[in-house]
């Protein structure tokens, strides 16, 4: 019925880069992404003849990079956000180089008022990003999340651009946000480069500025939400993938497991799972 290509975050495996692309390939993945902000894989440390090396080792077990994962802790505040968006850019550099043209990242909680200071300073950021990945012919995509889709989308057409776009990670949006990700991606149909493939439940609602860590809570209360395996959480799967193909996405479902004992486990089960529901 449908035929997304399916990638795996590497990362996900825990393991050494070379180890994690064969097991990446071992699970049926066509495609994989890979953080690109500490180690190994670091623009300043992944240089001349490695990143050919790496490219080279990623083709041989007959895969593609979906993404790179740029997450540098965000845009929210303005006396850093001179570093950390050249930072960005330096890893969509690396991107391009790497063969895809997607670096992932979160920005931060976007204000639901235009108003609010931190919007304009997100705003700011993002254009410069917007521009740059342009000039290039790239994307930086915005994970969803940490805001419902609606105001996601507001944001984004107030670039004028979609150098900046979106990763649509519907475990976030039903686990912190509360939003439908079938709606989102109707909402955001624009702008969607790439997704990610996970799975939650929210616990109880908490204040997404606080689960982000823009503000602090007065009380303790403990995690609001907890990721499970793919299909055993609030992600209605059938309406999620028939919104994807009705907007046309040709792009990667790319798994993702930040938790659990057996990730490997997990992450075979995602790509049964999402075969099935595929077929």
């Amino acid at each position: 019925m449908y035929s997304f290509p399916i990638g795996v975050i590497i990362d996900s495996f825990k393991t050494d880069v070379e180890t994690a692309v064969k097991k990446a390939a071992s699970v049926g993945a066509k495609g994989i992404q890979v953080y690109a902000t500490r180690g190994d894989m670091a623009p300043e440390n992944l240089v001349g003849q490695k990143r050919s090396d790496f490219l080279k080792l990623v083709k041989d077990n007959g895969l593609v990079i979906s993404a790179l994962c740029g997450d540098i802790g965000g845009f929210s505040f303005k006396e850093f956000n001179p570093e950390r968006i050249e930072r960005s850019k330096r890893i969509l550099d690396l991107a391009k180089e790497l063969e895809t043209n997607v670096v992932t990242t979160h920005i931060g909680v976007v204000p639901a008022s235009s108003t609010h200071e931190r919007y304009k300073v997100l705003q700011e950021a993002c254009f410069e990003l917007s521009r740059y990945a342009d000039s290039i012919d790239a994307h930086f995509a915005i994970e969803t999340g940490p805001e419902k889709s609606l105001i996601l989308k507001e944001f984004l057409d107030s670039l004028g651009s979609t150098g900046v776009g979106v990763n649509l990670d519907p475990a976030n949006l039903v686990m912190v946000a509360g939003d439908d990700p079938a709606e989102a991606v109707y909402n955001l149909k624009d702008y969607i480069v790439h997704t990610h493939a996970k799975d939650g439940v929210m616990l109880f609602y908490k204040d997404p500025e606080i689960v982000y860590g823009m503000i602090e809570s007065p009380v303790d209360t403990g995690p609001s939400y907890e990721e499970v395996p793919l299909g055993e959480g609030s992600v209605n799967w059938n309406k999620y993938l028939a919104a994807l193909n009705d907007i046309g996405y040709k792009g990667f479902l790319t798994i993702e497991r930040e938790v659990g004992d057996d990730p490997e486990a997990d992450i075979r089960k995602a790509v049964t799972f999402l075969k099935e529901k595929m077929q």
